[in-house]
């Protein structure tokens, strides 16, 4: 969720709204094919109360997928639910990469905030310290007499 509240009647691609007959009708397929992938766990569609099967839109895009590569791409149902759980492993990993992501970019421009702080800090009269290389030289030092 991205902060806001939702509107409780708005309705998304989540939304379970369409029963078996509609979502069948929807998605060209027979209502007994959907009973099916919802036993093998193709497709898993929410239920009501009275344990009805309510699909949403995502479900029904699902399920036209489920048959597509049923039917022209020849990969049997123990294949497509595979190809589906690591396209949902896939999505759920590219979204802990995002979240990784805004992570990172804040505790880098937090840093960068306390490093701006800490040069802000500096007292401006001191000079930087070189380090001097020690030689073998001796300097005499020899102050100026005073004038009377």
């Amino acid at each position: 969720m991205d902060g806001r509240r939702r509107n409780p009647y708005e309705l998304t691609e989540e939304t379970p709204v369409y029963v078996i007959s509609v979502a069948a009708q929807l998605s060209g397929l027979h209502p007994q094919t959907l009973r099916q992938y919802d036993r093998l766990g193709l497709v898993s569609p929410d239920r009501t109360a009275g344990r009805g099967r309510r699909y949403s839109a995502r479900d029904i895009e699902l399920l036209r997928t489920v048959q597509q590569l049923s039917q022209d791409e020849g990969i049997n149902l123990a294949g497509i639910k595979r190809i589906i759980e690591l396209e949902n492993q896939v999505a759920a990993l590219q979204s802990r990469v995002a979240e990784l992501q805004a992570a990172v970019e804040g505790a880098a421009a937090a840093m960068q905030q306390r490093e701006a702080a800490v040069h802000a800090s500096y007292r401006r009269d001191l000079v930087p310290y070189q380090e001097v290389q020690q030689t073998s030289a001796l300097v005499v030092w020899r102050p100026k007499k005073a004038k009377d």
